[in-house]
Formats: structure tokens, sequence, C-alpha cells
């Protein structure tokens, strides 16, 4: 799963995150209200952990706000608060469930797995740019009727682009999307990815997808080679 974790508390963030991805779940960490907001609106994610008490906004007003916007995403809520009134708000506001710290790992892992197959989720199965087929539910891709072997990281990639076809990504975003807003990667990690991601899809192919962007980022779009 693709996780969004809002969290202002840096220690507990980084545990959950290592845990989550020790499990082989891709994770985005946030750690104010705002941040969080913006990134969970911006970018697709099959559940956000959503910390109640955040500065810049609270976890509430985050869910009552992706609700509001028709974002279906799963959302638990992940607080110290256990009163009563704050579970129902929370729930009422658009929250699917509720766990308290402190709690234990395999009880997140088993509330996410829960809520994650609660749907609906507003992610289309599969996504087709020219003869570039990807399936989100099995996790293949094809080209030309071809089978495309990718690694986690191209295919996550892959993934973003497609979503946002036509669109020109700016590399921070597309870093922080992929690696997290605490991502130390070497500034030519990107190129690197994107030149493996470029040969494995457009190599041998005379229409394009895969286009560069200099000095800002990079876009999928279909273009007739010349």
């Amino acid at each position: 799963m693709r996780i969004l974790i809002v969290e202002d508390e840096q220690k507990m963030a980084k545990l959950l995150k290592k845990g989550l991805e020790e499990e082989n779940h891709s994770v985005t960490l946030a750690h104010d209200g705002t941040e969080g907001f913006d990134i969970s609106r911006t970018y697709p994610f099959d559940v956000v952990i959503l910390d109640v008490m955040l500065p810049g906004m609270t976890g509430f007003e985050i869910a009552r706000r992706l609700r509001q916007s028709k974002k279906h995403v799963p959302i638990l809520m992940l607080t110290a608060r256990d009163a009563v009134s704050d579970i129902v708000k929370g729930l009422n506001l658009g929250a699917d469930d509720y766990l308290t710290k402190p709690f234990a790992f395999h009880e997140l892992l088993a509330r996410l797995q829960a809520i994650s197959r609660r749907g609906p989720v507003e992610r289309l199965p599969k996504l087709k740019i020219a003869d570039l087929i990807l399936d989100s539910v099995t996790h293949t891709v094809c080209r030309a009727g071809k089978q495309i072997h990718l690694t986690k990281t191209e295919y996550l990639l892959l993934e973003l682009m497609m979503r946002h076809s036509g669109r020109v990504l700016p590399r921070n975003a597309i870093v922080e999307a992929i690696w997290g807003f605490d991502s130390e990667i070497e500034n030519n990690t990107l190129d690197a990815f994107l030149r493996l991601l470029r040969k494995k899809v457009d190599s041998g192919h005379a229409v394009k997808l895969i286009h560069t962007i200099r000095g800002f980022g990079y876009v999928l779009r279909e273009e007739q080679s010349s």
C-alpha cells in the first residue's frame, strides 16, 4: 500500500515509517497539518494515518476538508486523545477508524488492512496512455501488449507520472512523493531512476512517453518522435 503518515512527533513518525516499510509498504511523511493536507489531496494514497493534534491544521480539519473535496481515501485517526467525544467527532468527520496511543504495531497493521479493504477509494484500477497500460490491482505494466518488468521504485514513479499524465511534475514533488519529505537521496538518484524507467518504457518505440523538462522536472505524455 501507499501510505501517508501525518504526525508531528518525528520519532514516532520515523518508527512507523520504518516498521511499515519493513512490511513492504510505501510511506510518505508529513510533520504538520497544512503540509499533510496538501500532500493528501495532491497525490494518490491507499491509506492516510492522521494524528489529531497537529500544528497548522488539526487532523479533524484535514479529514473534514478531504471529505468535502470528495477524497475517499481511507483515514485512520492516530492520537493520544481517547475521549468518546473525540472518537465520535473523528468518525463523524469522515475517519474510517480510530487508534489511541500507545498501541501495538500489529494492531495498527490489522486496522490498516481492514480499512484499506473498505471502499470506495478514488483510484482507477487501470491507467492507459497511448499503448502503455498500468494495472494498479495486479501491479503489472504492459506496452504494446508486452509486459514490462519494473522494480518497486520504478513502478511507483511510473504510476505517479501516469496519474498526472500531461502535467509537468517538478523534481522536488516527485522526490517527496516517492521517497518522502525527510529523504536524503543524492541529487542524481531521481535522474538515474528515470533513465532506467525511460529505457524500459520507451526503448524501441517510435512514440516516446517520458520527457525531461530541463531545469524543472519530468512529464509523461504522448509525443511523436521526430
